[in-house]
């Protein structure tokens, strides 16, 4: 019987439809590089790297991996990546390959994929058409948060999407 009820609270809380949020600041400890989409899958194994940090420095991993994009205008231009770990706390003299910090308030267009990557276009089409339809203007940033990442069958990934909004 719980588990109904855990099942029912998680679907309720995907959205496969756009909708206005403001996201709260969470602390983050995060890789930062230029990168363009050709490049992208040198990065994969960023999140690894950043979660064995973590866990070597005894900090709470409160979430899942983000990827975050500033300044993405096409396929060829480079843009910055950051990829993030959400942790519990910030080591103010952390001294490492990795930097620490709290993001503000993020305000953004939300919707979950449930799915293959290779079909995020087909969402990233849904946010802009609502986008468009309710006149909001697009920031630079876009969060991609994977809540569940299946290498093996690419049907079961989740990915939060979180297009950012002024």
């Amino acid at each position: 019987m719980a588990w109904s009820l855990i099942s029912i609270k998680i679907n309720e809380e995907m959205n496969s439809s756009p909708q206005v949020k403001e996201i709260k600041p969470v602390n983050f400890l995060y890789y930062r590089t230029q990168t363009t989409m050709a490049d992208l899958m040198k990065h994969t194994s960023v999140s690894q790297e950043i979660i064995g940090e973590a866990v070597q420095r005894e900090l709470p991993i409160t979430g899942a991996p983000h990827w975050h994009y500033f300044g993405f205008e096409g396929s060829t231009k480079p843009f910055t990546l950051e990829i993030a770990v959400p942790v519990g706390k910030i080591i103010s003299d952390y001294d490492g390959k990795f930097h620490f910090k709290r993001t503000r308030p993020f305000k953004c267009i939300c919707l979950t994929h449930e799915g293959s990557w290779q079909e995020l276009d087909k969402s990233y089409e849904s946010i802009m058409k609502f986008a468009a339809d309710n006149e909001l203007s697009p920031n630079s940033a876009v969060r991609e948060i994977y809540v569940n990442s299946d290498f093996e069958n690419p049907d079961a990934n989740v990915t939060e999407i979180q297009f950012g909004i002024q």
